[in-house]
């Protein structure tokens, strides 16, 4: 074993000083690759404009497309990381979506964009719960809170970010910079990777899920490409909710998933571990989670787009309009992280989906007539109330779940996060049209005003409001994880890329 290998079953490998090398590594890592789930939304309109579109139905793939290929790839992360070691497997897929991001800036039409942006997906799909799962490994006892907590910066920072960083590229050089940025990134990423990340020790893995692996991309795809196809129609403003293929990528989004649920259950090495659900203090924090996601990537969506069509700001003007976000989520993610330690997640998750309602409501009752100050706020107290309860909420799933199968939670998680995204970016565009179309409709406009576009995206926060609800509801329900013991017939290691 060389100088620098991790066996598996070692305890509290580094102290905080040792685990600064490796941090700073992950974290250039992770701040890439999160930072364009973002930076492309602001320049949505102008991709638009660009590739000389009628509407958004179509370069919204290219937000919608990297995140399904993220989810694609990314419970495959604990099987490629056992098999060929967390190390060799996170600089690959940085260099993939360095790659990737090279190919998106010379894309000519938006069809390529989309395909490019799929490629990014795929290389940094695995980036983060690798990631997550190095840091929880060698984090020194005592200090996960804390040591998630300063992960957690650049997981909040980047979608915050993304937007100015864009804004400023697409309104004084190009959109294409948007992807140019990440080729320097990303080697200065891989170089620090190869010189200060450990070497896990590997483990010897099962047979590779195919079936699994066939199934869950199908089925989340086919449900995001069902969704987003309903509707109103822009120019006819007839429903097309009954069209085949609304009708036919919900039917087959609905059996895949179906059957996938059906095999991952009954197979011995599944490719998401779906028996960890069992445990229901689990189950409540992910469903926490995935409500609390949707709030803040259909925020981080809708709000640019918005401000944009309704107000006419630059993408530039957008991005600094956004960036209380940024700050408040980078103020509270290290103090989430210290206080979760301390309390656990539960008060922390109260406050923070406090906050989160708070937000919701205050960007449902906006207006034509609205100030900038009128979003900000509300963005301030979103990223405030994520950074508070994201990590903490995070490291609690992973104590909730059975310790045999606590090396799978990363990639579920995480794999579930991406369709999350997905899913909100879908059901929010397609709510907002279809209020668009109706009010459009009942006033006998041919062309949106401010006053339409703010009834419509108003509409849709209020339904944000209803799910964030739900989210603070379930929070009181969380309990402090207890040890738990493995599941029968789960034979799992311990941590990704042991």
């Amino acid at each position: 074993m060389s100088s620098k290998e991790i066996p598996a079953s070692a305890e509290a490998p580094f102290s905080m000083r040792s685990i600064l090398g490796p941090l700073i590594a992950i974290v250039v890592g992770i701040f890439m690759v999160i930072l364009d789930g973002t930076a492309v939304n602001v320049a949505l309109p102008k991709l638009q404009e660009e590739f000389e579109l009628l509407n958004l139905s179509l370069v919204q793939w290219t937000v919608i497309g990297y995140a399904l290929a993220q989810a694609a790839v990314i419970p495959l992360a604990g099987w490629l990381s056992d098999r060929f070691g967390a190390k060799k497997v996170f600089l690959i897929s940085v260099g993939l979506f360095t790659i990737g991001s090279g190919l998106c800036a010379l894309a000519n039409s938006v069809e390529m964009l989309i395909t490019f942006r799929i490629i990014q997906g795929l290389g940094g799909g695995v980036v983060l719960p690798i990631a997550m799962a190095f840091i929880y490994r060698l984090s020194p006892p005592g200090k996960v809170g804390a040591v998630m907590g300063m992960l957690g910066i650049p997981i909040l920072l980047g979608p915050a970010l993304g937007p100015v960083v864009a804004g400023w590229f697409v309104e004084y050089h190009s959109w294409q910079w948007i992807f140019l940025i990440n080729l320097p990134i990303g080697v200065i990423g891989i170089i620090l990777g190869i010189r200060s990340l450990p070497n896990i020790q590997r483990q010897s893995v099962a047979s590779l899920d195919l079936l699994g692996m066939i199934l869950g991309p199908l089925a989340f795809a086919a449900l995001v490409f069902g969704v987003s196809s309903g509707g109103i129609d822009p120019i006819t403003g007839e429903s097309t909710w009954m069209d085949a293929d609304t009708l036919i990528g919900s039917g087959v989004g609905i059996v895949a998933l179906v059957l996938f649920i059906i095999v991952e259950l009954n197979r011995k090495n599944p490719l998401l571990e779906l028996r960890v659900f069992r445990s229901g203090n689990f189950t409540k924090g992910i469903i926490v989670q995935w409500i609390s996601q949707i709030a803040m990537f259909g925020t981080m969506f809708l709000v640019p787009l918005f401000l944009q069509q309704a107000h006419g700001y630059s993408p530039l003007e957008t991005g600094l309009i956004m960036l209380p976000q940024a700050v408040a989520s980078g103020l509270f993610m290290p103090i989430g992280g210290k206080l979760s330690d301390r309390f656990g997640a539960r008060p922390l998750v109260i406050g923070g989906m406090a906050l989160t309602v708070i937000a919701t409501l205050l960007l449902s009752n906006i207006s034509g007539d609205s100030g900038v100050s009128a979003v900000m706020l509300p963005l301030a107290l979103l990223g405030a109330g994520m950074g508070l309860f994201m990590m903490p909420l995070n490291n609690h799933l992973i104590q909730s779940a059975p310790q045999n199968l606590v090396g799978r939670v990363t990639s579920l998680t995480n794999a579930a996060q991406q369709v999350m995204m997905s899913f909100a970016v879908a059901i929010l565009m397609t709510i907002s049209s279809t209020k668009m179309q109706d009010l459009m409709i009942e006033s006998g406009k041919q062309q949106p005003d401010v006053h339409l576009f703010a009834s419509s995206f108003g509409y849709t926060f209020l339904i944000l409001l209803g799910i964030a609800l739900l989210g603070g509801i379930l929070g009181f329900l969380l309990q402090k994880p207890k040890r738990q013991e493995g599941l029968e017939g789960a034979e799992m290691p311990i941590m990704v890329g042991h």
